[in-house]
């Protein structure tokens, strides 16, 4: 189902605004190679523009180029998540490497977001 999504997200984008792009009910973020407290309020901000303004039902957060995630990064999910659950919608994980998956199972991201391979 998401390797779908995934073939249309892999556009490199020069400028952080094109990482973000709705796909049908979906809100697709892909993720930069590093998140921290600065890239997390700029990421937090533009996704809650886009779930409000367009009406997206869920988020899929792409962790191809994902090399560094601080806590910061799981604020970002868990925030999100909270929004987009009140209207019903569901939160994925794509493309997380061995070093972000561990940080979503051991921080219990994984009861709320749904890990794909």
């Amino acid at each position: 189902m998401f390797s779908f999504f995934v073939i249309l997200f892999q556009g490199k984008g020069k400028v952080m605004e094109d990482e973000f792009k709705v796909i049908d009910n979906y809100l697709m973020i892909r993720m930069p190679d590093e998140i921290d407290h600065h890239r997390s309020v700029y990421i937090s901000k533009m996704a809650d523009q886009y779930i409000m303004n367009e009406k997206v039902g869920n988020i899929v957060f792409d962790f191809e180029r994902t090399t560094f995630m601080d806590s910061s990064g799981i604020g970002i999910i868990v925030g999100r998540y909270k929004k987009i659950s009140c209207f019903g919608g569901r939160v994925f994980a794509i493309n997380a490497d061995s070093q972000v998956r561990r940080i979503l199972l051991l921080s219990g991201l994984n009861k709320i977001v749904e890990i794909m391979d």
